[in-house]
């Protein structure tokens, strides 16, 4: 305030100098937000072809002499794909018509206030564009001049969004295209990017080379019109979105109508024009940055990322051990329940009453041995509301509420927050308590639950994507098509590290402590059991691969014993990761600087002093 300077503009202008970023995914992997984040750097030299000019661009030159790491990167595919796809409903679309009322409106008023304004948003438009690299210089400096050259204006930009009003009336095109789009047919149904900008360029005369220049050209004319509310122009902002990508990119995006995408008998269409291929944005970070480095404690197998993002020039790929203090963690894989029936959340024994009564006596059993906090995971919603249904009719979550307090995650973030909360209150005051939650969902992703807040996580049942999603099944063939990664190997991988995030939520520290229940038959096997993080197979003996209920009960009892017990520091305690030489060069140095510290405080003594005198 004192020096009337912007936060957000000071930080754009730090991001060019300062030595470390910290910054969120989207910031690197969005177009939309990187462009304007401007992240940059000095050029890396490159040495140039002999008889080269110097302003020819060579590839390579542009690199930038940084390091991007990814920190928790087991989800950047999804981040990846998330960030290129956009989805519309009818609701959408008709609050996108109602923002485009409301900007010819703001432009007409705008006309009458300052013309001048709208005169200049078309150079800013080209300034823009000059510098995202869609002009050379040589154009731009033609364009600066006072006379525009008519081939220059057809070349560069569109003339049919020159002017506000006639970009108003393109989006209005595109608007109503993409509600007659929706309401065509009765049943779900794909269709290629291509095929969809064919079908836009014959109805609503809209060419591809149009469509690349929407976003920013509405970007343009919210600026212009000084526009403070930009949230309530969401909508018009995904459409302008959907635009950008169909012109831009014809390979590994789809086009889906789903009529229902909730429930059979609810008629509510659903487009979704999905990226299939997460490499479509990380492909310009491989180019831009001289190092990019992918980390996390759950990216686990290391050899499906590289496959997934294309990353052809992987220079290392290596998993660290984790060096604890002590065994302090407790992974055990229960299969069958007391009465050695198989348990499992597979689709055909989920309504088997005795898989939900084993889940259950496994519940209170280890409600009853575990102390303070606990996390039990589901693979979805709707199996959490029906197992939690069958429990509150068999007595079940009554027998658990009179020994701890019971907490559900919901849809509503808010209720969700509080619950959590509560959560925490209760195993603060020593009661303890239960927090149910969904696989994927907000807790299993962002949520600690450290030193007593979490003692113990349950997996009920093996966290699968939906497997009927069309979105799912089209990622699925363009997978198989393109990187030959297999869907049955896809689907295992995915859930099994959606499992690995779960687990991950109670051990945040070298200091915590908590036991791990995967309860679903199918860990046991071995295709399951590879994916699990290397630090938590570490931990996990032979016998703990295959257990009971009542043998996982006594092994949670056997080890919560053990953590009781004060900690007794061995000789393979605290071993130093320098290698023998570098470790002795270190002590000669450590002795060195003491014998010439001791030397230079010889003099400051108080007894040499006192003789001294």
């Amino acid at each position: 305030e004192e020096n009337k300077w912007c936060p957000y503009f000071m930080s754009k202008r730090l991001l060019q100098t300062a030595s470390v970023v910290v910054l969120n995914y989207q910031y690197v992997l969005d177009p939309k937000v990187s462009q304007v984040t401007m992240l940059g750097g000095a050029d890396i030299p490159v040495r140039r072809p002999e008889g080269s000019r110097i302003d020819e661009v060579v590839p390579g030159a542009m690199k930038e002499p940084s390091i991007v790491v990814f920190d928790e990167a087991h989800n950047i595919d999804d981040v990846c794909i998330e960030a290129l796809s956009v989805r519309l409903d009818s609701a959408s679309l008709e609050r996108s018509s109602k923002n485009l009322t409301d900007l010819a409106a703001k432009v007409e008023q705008t006309k009458q206030i300052d013309a001048a304004r709208l005169q200049e948003e078309y150079q800013r438009l080209v300034q823009g564009l000059h510098e995202a690299g869609e002009i050379d210089d040589q154009v731009a400096e033609r364009i600066s001049s006072p006379v525009l050259p008519d081939d220059i204006v057809v070349e560069a930009i569109p003339g049919n969004i020159r002017r506000a009003e006639h970009f108003i009336n393109l989006m209005r095109r595109v608007v109503l295209f993409l509600k007659s789009y929706l309401k065509e047919r009765k049943e779900a149904r794909t269709e290629g990017a291509l095929s969809l900008q064919h079908r836009m360029e014959e109805e609503a005369q809209v060419d591809s080379r149009t469509l690349k220049f929407c976003y920013d050209r509405l970007r343009s004319l919210l600026n212009t019109l000084e526009v403070v509310n930009v949230d309530e122009f969401g909508p018009i902002t995904r459409v302008a979105d959907f635009c950008t990508l169909l012109g831009h990119y014809v390979k590994g995006f789809i086009a889906i109508v789903d009529p229902y995408p909730e429930a059979h008998g609810i008629y509510d269409p659903v487009f979704d024009f999905s990226c299939l291929d997460a490499a479509i944005a990380m492909r310009p970070v491989m180019k831009r940055f001289q190092s990019v480095i992918l980390t996390s404690g759950t990216i686990s197998p290391l050899e499906m990322y590289p496959k997934m993002l294309a990353m052809t020039n992987v220079v290392s790929t290596h998993s660290f051990q984790i060096q604890l203090d002590r065994r302090c963690i407790c992974p055990m894989i229960v299969s069958r329940g007391s009465d050695q029936v198989p348990v499992s959340s597979r689709f055909a024994l989920r309504d088997d009453p005795s898989v939900v009564r084993n889940y259950g006596q496994l519940l209170e059993d280890l409600v009853a041995t575990v102390p303070d906090g606990m996390v039990c995971f589901f693979p979805s919603y709707a199996y959490m509301e029906k197992v939690i249904k069958k429990w509150y009719e068999t007595g079940v979550l009554a027998r658990v509420m009179a020994k701890k307090l019971v907490f559900i995650e919901t849809k509503d973030i808010v209720a969700t927050t509080y619950a959590l909360a509560n959560f925490r209150l209760a195993c603060d005051c020593g009661r303890g308590a239960v927090f149910f939650s969904v696989a994927r969902g907000k807790v299993s992703e962002g949520i600690d639950f450290d030193r007593h807040y979490g003692r113990c996580v349950v997996l009920f049942g093996v966290p699968f994507q939906y497997t009927l999603s069309k979105v799912l099944r089209a990622r699925l063939e363009f997978l198989k098509e393109h990187h030959k990664i297999q869907e049955s190997e896809f689907l295992t991988f995915d859930a099994m590290r959606a499992a690995s995030q779960c687990v991950g939520r109670v051990i945040r520290s070298k200091r915590d402590y908590g036991i791990m229940v995967f309860a679903d038959q199918r860990y046991s096997k071995q295709d399951k059991r590879d994916k699990i993080p290397e630090w938590i197979q570490t931990f996990m003996d032979i016998t703990a691969t295959n257990m009971s209920a009542d043998a996982a009960i006594q092994g949670a009892r056997d080890f919560l014993l053990q953590m009781s017990q004060p900690q007794i520091i061995d000789s393979t305690t605290c071993k130093s990761l320098l290698s023998p030489d570098v470790a002795r060069q270190r002590a000669a140095e450590k002795s060195r600087a003491s014998t010439v510290h001791g030397f230079v405080q010889e003099e400051d003594r108080p007894e040499k002093r006192a003789r001294t005198l």
